[in-house]
């Protein structure tokens, strides 16, 4: 028996090595959308048809599928209507304020609009593999039952037709919006729904992000002639149409023009048009074409641009290196929407703000190629994986690019942190697993995706070391690119690099809402007494300083962890002992350090990446 449990084990380590963090058996679904619009422009609607070919891959055989219409959100009744007067603090975009500051009565800007106005997607007809379908809508989902089911390892062909109302500019997409960009078209065709492990994903659009499946998309546009696109993709014929060319050779039928575009490997589709837009264009050191689409509202406003997109450039080689190359060709930044937002090789963004302002929003959605499109993320369900992680991308390039501040020595995302204690001690925090729809207020939402989850990773490396905090996003970029991973694989990569066991991190962080709280209790000649004043265990670096001057960094694992990180080359560590001692259980409220001579100056965590909520009792001098 003792010999076959060793064979057993034997076999186990053999098969489960080489995935190094990748799930066995993983699958995903493909889609490869063939569209083709044309576009009415004084009554804002456009007439759709779609050949869109769906490959199950997923083992099972399906009898339904569904398609979301995210356009019907933008009608009087709908579930994004509602959610505005039923949320503590609504988007203020969403909304108008009919009463005033100290007492204000909010109206959802949704629930006035008129049958001219609001958005919709109307399927006129939907065949499967040339045969018809039943189907209804649900708000903003289209379930379709299907003649026949789709076998696992089949590819099954749909193709459709649809009329679709641009809504006023509310959310994301819409028409006319503050900036006067004529038509920002996001979320605007009928999108395969996302089918994996856990199901069907059938959110209903209440005004947070999405998944979708990785495929290919072939699109035309057909619009006036005086509009330019920015879109994502890369345009098939810029010879034919206006903004991209000196001297286009433009051959209008009706006074419309076909607008060609081709992707790859992407999960979303978007695009914007105006007659006023300029295009400027750059190529990062990696190859990467990177296009600006803009209003140029005056000489600031053009010369912001200009810098940014020389900035953008410098963006994707800063991120190449440090967290794998983008992949595709080119990367289009186009004014439009409401804020900014991020989609398959291509942003829209507002575009009259200072430089800045823009540069930080560009970097912040040109960041989201990785998380979230390069790493189909699930970001209804795990949306500080996305936005935390993406925020984490973002300031690390802003300091180093726009800031030039060279190398980070200690917390680069110190401001994130400062803005989760402020949620922390609010009393409005949720636990951050919570599915992104269903916070009670956007405060926690935003803070709790953006800055906890920029926390959660910066903290990490000061769990498992920096350098191993750096080989664990190239790792996982090797392993999980054009996939959908789960917060679960990212731990498993890192615990494969690191040595150290994460679940105790990852469990507390984002399933709980418990604090960090350490403090020093006591300082004698030859001891230094440390407390953990809160329900949430981490290990600890307590760098000393005695009175003859010379430093000693004592390094206290957590018993949990199972191993240790590696000493860190920070500068405030220079010159200065490294001590490892006996790790500490989380059951134990106290522990004592042994010094061998007195101390003059004691602090816990020097480089600032402990999420402490209280750090006045972190120092001790004399």
């Amino acid at each position: 028996m003792k010999l076959n449990y060793i064979l057993f084990l034997a076999v186990v380590v053999s098969c489960c090595n080489p995935l190094f963090g990748q799930r066995k058996g993983y699958w995903q679904q493909g889609v490869d959308y063939n569209m083709s619009i044309d576009v009415h422009e004084t009554t804002y609607q456009y007439d759709g048809q779609m050949t869109l070919k769906y490959t199950n891959n997923s083992g099972q055989s399906l009898s339904k599928v569904y398609f979301h219409l995210y356009f019907n959100a933008f009608q009087p009744g709908s579930m994004m209507d509602y959610r505005l007067t039923s949320i503590s603090d609504p988007d203020p975009r969403m909304i108008t304020n009919l009463g005033t500051k100290e007492k204000p009565i909010y109206q959802s800007r949704i629930a006035p609009l008129t049958p001219e106005q609001i958005g919709y997607q109307k399927i006129k007809s939907l065949t499967f593999n040339g045969i018809n379908t039943t189907y209804k809508v649900d708000g903003t989902l289209l379930e379709v039952t299907l003649p026949s089911p789709i076998l696992d390892g089949a590819t099954a062909t749909f193709q459709m037709e649809w009329n679709a109302q641009v809504p006023e500019q509310i959310r994301r997409s819409g028409r006319n919006s503050k900036e006067e960009v004529a038509f920002s078209m996001t979320q605007w065709y009928p999108k395969m729904a996302h089918f994996d492990e856990f199901g069907w994903h059938l959110d209903e659009y209440v005004s947070r992000e999405f998944i979708a499946p990785f495929g290919n998309f072939d699109v035309k546009i057909n619009i006036h002639k005086d509009y330019i696109i920015g879109a994502s993709g890369v345009l098939q014929n810029p010879n034919n149409v206006k903004g991209y060319q000196k001297k286009p050779s433009i051959k209008a039928i009706n006074n419309k023009v076909e607008w060609h575009y081709k992707a790859k490997n992407i999960h979303d589709f978007a695009w914007a048009a105006d007659s006023k837009f300029v295009v400027d264009s750059a190529k990062s050191n990696g190859g990467v074409n990177v296009y600006t689409v803009y209003l140029p509202k005056d000489k600031l406003t053009i010369d912001n641009w200009k810098q940014a997109l020389g900035l953008a450039t410098d963006f994707f080689d800063f991120c190449a290196d440090k967290f794998g190359a983008y992949p595709w060709t080119s990367y289009t930044i186009v004014q439009g929407g409401d804020g900014g937002m991020e989609y398959g090789t291509a942003t829209l963004v507002t575009g009259g703000r200072d430089i800045k302002s823009l540069v930080g929003v560009i970097f912040h959605e040109a960041a989201h190629s990785w998380y979230q499109h390069l790493f189909g993320i699930n970001e209804t369900v795990d949306e500080w994986f996305d936005e935390g992680f993406t925020s984490y991308v973002e300031d690390l390039a802003f300091q180093q690019l726009f800031e030039k501040k060279g190398a980070v020595d200690t917390n680069p995302v110190i401001a994130a942190y400062r803005a989760y204690y402020k949620l922390a001690l609010s009393g409005k925090e949720e636990p951050m697993s919570l599915l992104a729809d269903y916070y009670n207020s956007n405060y926690a939402y935003s803070n709790e995706a953006y800055n906890k989850g920029a926390v959660l990773a910066q903290q990490l490396g000061y769990i498992i070391g920096q350098e191993n905090l750096n080989k664990t996003f190239l790792t996982f970029y090797e392993h999980w690119k054009f996939k959908h991973p789960t917060p679960n694989d990212f731990k498993r990569i890192a615990e494969e690099v690191s040595g150290i066991n994460l679940k105790w991190y990852f469990n507390l962080f984002i399933n709980t809402t418990r604090k960090i709280d350490y403090a020093i209790t006591e300082v004698t000649s030859n001891s230094i007494v440390l407390k953990n004043k809160s329900d949430f265990a981490m290990p600890l670096d307590v760098l000393v300083e005695y009175e003859d001057g010379s430093k000693e960094l004592f390094y206290i694992p957590l018993r949990e962890m199972r191993g240790e990180k590696p000493a860190e080359n920070f500068d405030i560590y220079q010159s200065t002992t490294r001590t490892t001692v006996e790790d500490w259980f989380w059951t134990k409220t106290d522990y004592v350090i042994t010094t061998r001579k007195p101390a003059k100056k004691v602090w816990i965590d020097p480089s600032q990446r402990l999420a402490d909520i209280e750090s006045s009792d972190n120092t001790f001098e004399k």
